[in-house]
């Protein structure tokens, strides 16, 4: 038992010894690594605070650079300061300086001023004492001598103007007149016109005269039914060899007249047949008018034109106007147009449309009653052509305001296709009034004794008094009756007036 508890107190006492020594040897270990730790926070300690003072110098240095570049700055701000404050006082002593000098200058003018309106009112003494003495000399006051000072000066200038204008129209004559005549003949050298007058009668020849009983038909249906189908009046009377179409529409009288050339020739004449023959030449008419159309154009070399004003070209062959054909006159107006623009530097293309299509609008079956101008000018704006040739189209008669330089060469190609000898049949009732018209504008003038409208009304011939009428009147009575001629007067070409005075000095010997 006693051994138990030795070796029981033995064990135990190993026990606590072994726990002592480790507890002993765990405590020096521990001061150990304090110790190093200890070390190792000395050693970061001190390269911490060599890291610091090298950024606080790094961060001390960048920043007295940065306080040197501000006060450079502010330095050469200074300076700018300065130097604009010195040019400022010198300038502000400048201003000084001229203000001196513009009030002396002031002070100049004004004793100046003073001095000339001291001698205008001595002027004006002396005026109205040399104006009092020239009333008590004239026995006129200064308001009546004004008035009859200003009708003398008025006459003389009326007349002295009257003179200039001529002799400037006279000189512009003289200047252009010669290239003016260079160009009208070049045109008319170089474009072939022909003569054709449309009536609005056709005769169609016969064989013999039993054709006609056969044309009148039983009851005269045949007649009627030809009348009603192509609206032309057929008559039929004692003239041998010929029926008579009457009609003003020229595309109807040629339907007529062929319809009948078929159905003569045919044979078989009655109502069913005269309706399928006069269809049927219809139709060919309207294919020749295209044909025609087309052919014109392709004659004068105008190309990309719309179908309908192809059409409407051709039916101007069916047209006349004053007894010209109107195709006829297109085609001169056109090919003259371009003459005209080739001399005159233009666009000559433009200037061949625009004469060729002028009178479109006399063509046109829409609103009779709006100048054919107008109209032609819609008709050409609505198919797509070029703003020059619509203008000159519709501007041709002065409908509207021309707009380019196209418009005035087809106005004048226009009245020299129509002026020319033998181009026109005028109306003898119109060409007498006309001839009437030009003879009662000179009669209307003091001191004309008589007045004479000779070739054709182009040339009108003033015998005036020599005893009321002057060498300087007879000019200007000559420039007066031109100039009312040319506002009140429609007329194609121009007219000269020729004024004619003489003196008379009779003696008889006994």
């Amino acid at each position: 038992m006693i051994e138990v508890i030795v070796v029981f107190i033995l064990l135990i006492s190993g026990i606590f010894l072994g726990f002592f020594l480790a507890n002993f040897r765990s405590s020096n270990k521990a001061k150990l690594i304090i110790v190093e730790a200890k070390k190792e926070a000395e050693q970061i300690k001190k390269e911490k605070i060599l890291q610091a003072k090298e950024k606080f110098i790094e961060l001390k240095s960048k920043h007295e650079q940065i306080i040197n570049k501000k006060n450079n700055e502010i330095n050469s701000s200074q300076q700018r300061v300065k130097q604009k404050e010195n040019n400022l006082n010198q300038k502000l002593a400048d201003i000084n300086r001229k203000d001196k000098d513009l009030k002396v200058l002031k002070h100049e003018l004004d004793t100046q001023r003073s001095a000339i309106i001291k001698k205008q009112e001595d002027l004006d003494k002396s005026h109205n004492i040399q104006i009092e003495q020239l009333e008590k000399i004239s026995s006129l006051s200064a308001k009546e001598a004004k008035i009859q000072l200003i009708e003398s000066l008025k006459q003389q200038a009326k007349t002295e103007s009257l003179s200039i204008v001529q002799n400037t129209i006279e000189e512009a004559k003289l200047t252009a007149k010669q290239e003016a005549r260079k160009i009208v003949i070049q045109t008319i050298q170089r474009t072939a016109t022909e003569e054709a007058i449309e009536n609005s009668v056709s005769v169609f020849n016969i064989d013999n005269d039993t054709v006609k009983g056969r044309i009148i038909g039983r009851e005269g249906r045949n007649i009627r039914a030809i009348e009603s189908a192509t609206g032309v009046d057929i008559v039929v009377d004692d003239t041998p060899g010929a029926i008579v179409l009457s009609c003003f529409d020229s595309i109807r009288r040629e339907i007529a007249r062929l319809s009948l050339h078929k159905l003569v020739t045919d044979g078989r004449i009655h109502p069913a047949r005269i309706e399928e023959v006069v269809t049927k030449t219809k139709k060919e008419i309207e294919d020749e008018i295209i044909q025609i159309g087309k052919k014109t154009t392709i004659d004068l070399g105008i190309h990309g034109l719309h179908p309908e004003l192809i059409k409407m070209i051709g039916r101007m062959r069916y047209r006349s106007s004053y007894g010209q054909n109107l195709l006829q006159h297109s085609r001169e107006t056109a090919n003259m147009c371009a003459t005209m623009a080739a001399e005159l530097g233009l666009n000559v293309k433009y200037a061949k449309r625009a004469g060729l299509l002028h009178d479109i609008g006399k063509v046109s079956p829409d609103d009779s009653e709006t100048p054919h101008a107008i109209i032609g000018m819609q008709l050409a704006e609505k198919y797509g052509e070029k703003g020059e040739v619509v203008n000159a189209i519709g501007a041709h008669h002065d409908e509207i305001e021309m707009t380019s330089l196209l418009s005035p060469i087809v106005q004048v190609c226009d009245g020299i296709s129509g002026a020319r000898p033998g181009a026109r049949r005028q109306l003898e009732d119109s060409y007498i009034k006309r001839i009437k018209e030009l003879e009662d504008t000179a009669l209307g003038y003091p001191g004309v004794l008589k007045s004479y409208a000779i070739q054709a009304g182009r040339e009108l011939r003033v015998v005036v008094e020599s005893e009321k009428v002057t060498d300087k009147d007879a000019s200007k009575l000559a420039f007066e009756i031109s100039d009312k001629i040319q506002n009140d007067m429609t007329y194609p070409g121009h007219v000269k007036v020729t004024v004619i005075r003489e003196t008379r000095a009779i003696s008889y010997a006994k």
